[in-house]
């Protein structure tokens, strides 16, 4: 485990006692639930957002405290400011956001941090971070070197393609470093896991041009999609994300007839991975028959909820 803390540090400018690798990201975020949130206490999260979020808090016996996304698929940073209380342990945010794709800029990021009390804890989800190509998003590094209590959350599962070996990792501050450790449990990380992430962090080449074709792709297939008269988020990951409400059902069984596995969340909408130009060519013919209908987008949010 030591040569990918090294190799990971050396990156990110920091002692290896700062990188916490983990089972991916999500495996990681486990680690810090459990140590940080107390039965009854509260974190806060944007909401639709990672599927794992609610899961791992009542597992730990949290509250969860969904903040609606703005209307754009974007975090409602403001209302998630409003929404800290003295029972609030963890904040979670997620950029680019699973599933609608927005990344939260550095401004807003440190805006939102100086609202935030040092004793409560803000973990930044970066899983789809390598497909970003814009520039006013968050750095993550003047963040660390900043505010002690952020914590960053990375994965080898998404751009470097190790989702079957489930390895992550965190880059923290000395303090966050102990309370992470305190719930870290032992081979979480296989030793094959381990050195694929080593050898991935070798192939920068590999990596820039793999994530440049998904980026070309994307870019090529939210064009078309605003070309028909789509309505949805700009989206900095991997995929799009088509807001399509009560239509949801529809959407999904006209994708499934065309032999195309999509994410659905029902009521609200589908996430679309970019795929091989030919998959993606299918999806927007979909899209087109289902858009020559009138079928189009409708808002899909949700009012903020604690779970009790």
């Amino acid at each position: 485990m030591h040569d990918l803390r090294t190799a990971l540090a050396t990156r990110w400018d920091v002692s290896p006692d700062h990188i916490i690798p983990g089972a991916g990201s999500s495996g990681v975020l486990q680690q810090l639930v459990t140590a940080t949130v107390e039965t009854g206490k509260e974190v806060i999260y944007a909401w639709r957002s990672f599927e794992m979020y609610p899961i791992l808090i009542a597992l730990a016996g949290g509250r969860s405290v969904q903040i609606p996304l703005l209307p754009d698929g974007r975090h409602d940073l403001e209302a998630m400011a409003a929404a800290i209380t003295p029972e609030t342990s963890l904040i979670l945010l997620c950029t680019p956001n699973n599933p609608t794709g927005p990344i939260i800029t550095h401004r807003e990021a440190t805006d939102f941090l100086e609202r935030v009390p040092s004793d409560v804890l803000v973990a930044i989800d970066e899983a789809y971070i390598e497909f970003n190509r814009d520039p006013a998003a968050i750095d993550s590094s003047a963040l660390l070197r900043k505010y002690p209590n952020v914590i960053i959350l990375r994965t080898f599962s998404k751009a470097y393609g190790l989702a079957g070996l489930r390895i992550g990792y965190a880059v923290v501050s000395p303090a966050s470093a102990d309370t992470l450790t305190k719930t870290r449990l032992p081979f979480v990380v296989t030793d094959i896991a381990h050195d694929a992430a080593v050898a991935s962090l070798a192939a920068d080449e590999e990596l820039a041009e793999r994530v440049d074709t998904i980026v070309a792709e994307r870019e090529r297939v939210e064009a078309a999609l605003i070309d028909m008269g789509w309505k949805f988020p700009h989206s900095e990951a991997n995929f799009v994300w088509l807001p399509l409400g009560n239509a949801t059902e529809a959407f999904v069984a006209a994708c499934e007839a065309a032999h195309l596995t999509v994410r659905p969340f029902a009521g609200e909408g589908v996430r679309v991975s970019i795929d091989i130009p030919q998959a993606n060519d299918t999806f927007l013919n979909v899209a087109r028959e289902f858009a020559d209908q009138g079928l189009l987008p409708t808002d899909a949010s949700t009012p903020i909820t604690r779970t009790n």
